[in-house]
């Protein structure tokens, strides 16, 4: 699916990992006006010298408003004019002694009359911290689903591929998108020679998956623009949520 995104209850979501913007931030934000997300669900954005200048720059350049995230974790919800921020959450995941800290950006939002909360994170390349932080993520997701009555998407980086711990309890909580209804390229790392699907959109199983994958990159710009390929989602969230 690679027209424009569903309309009424439908949201289009972008999950992206940007390196803190030292590749090409004019090639990501091309990448993102050209897939025109509703949400866009970022991993590793700027969170040191002039963090706050740079999230601004982006967002403006991706023409979309900050609707979460906090210098923490490097994480942030972006979200396109109309859509609505009704609330929005940040959670500290639990410390590991010399690797970085990791964390879960919510925005809760409403898109075409429906509610939804919409989530990033990142999670870490060793294998414990990883599945112990998954769970945290579950218990803080299923907990904003009850608090705000809304279906919950979660993109991110996962440092994992599906068949993996991590990914299974994912998935046993949530549709795996691409795996649902594949649209487009499925390997998200590396930009330059893609070969593994570490990157994903995980949807509650009231929300209809329409189509999910990486887009196609005719202008060359996912090489230039990071070291992950972008992975777009299209969603229809149920009606009266």
């Amino acid at each position: 699916m690679t027209g424009a995104p569903a309309r009424g209850s439908g949201v289009r979501v972008l999950s992206y990992n940007v390196r803190s913007l030292r590749d090409d931030p004019a090639a990501v934000a091309r990448v993102v006006r050209g897939i025109g997300p509703d949400l866009l669900l970022l991993q590793e954005v700027p969170r040191f010298w002039d963090w706050r200048v740079k999230r601004r720059r982006l967002a403006r350049a991706c023409r979309m408003e900050i609707a979460a995230g906090r210098r923490a974790c490097g994480l942030a919800v972006l979200a396109a004019p109309g859509v609505r921020r009704v609330g929005r959450e940040f959670h500290l995941l639990s410390p590991v002694p010399g690797l970085h800290r990791r964390g879960l950006a919510i925005a809760v939002v409403e898109v075409g009359g429906a509610r939804l909360v919409a989530a990033s994170t990142h999670l870490d390349l060793m294998d414990a911290p990883r599945l112990r932080h998954t769970r945290e993520v579950l218990g803080h997701l299923e907990r904003a689903r009850d608090r705000y009555g809304a279906p919950v998407v979660l993109a991110g980086d996962i440092n994992e591929e599906p068949g993996g711990p991590s990914w299974a309890l994912f998935t046993g909580a949530f549709q795996d998108a691409h795996a649902v209804a594949p649209d487009g390229g499925e390997p998200t790392f590396s930009a330059r020679d893609p070969r593994r699907r570490i990157d994903a959109v995980f949807a509650d199983p009231p929300v209809e998956v329409l189509a999910c994958g990486v887009p196609p990159d005719p202008d060359g710009d996912h090489e230039r623009a990071t070291d992950h390929r972008p992975l777009r989602a299209d969603l229809r969230l149920p009606a009266g949520s």
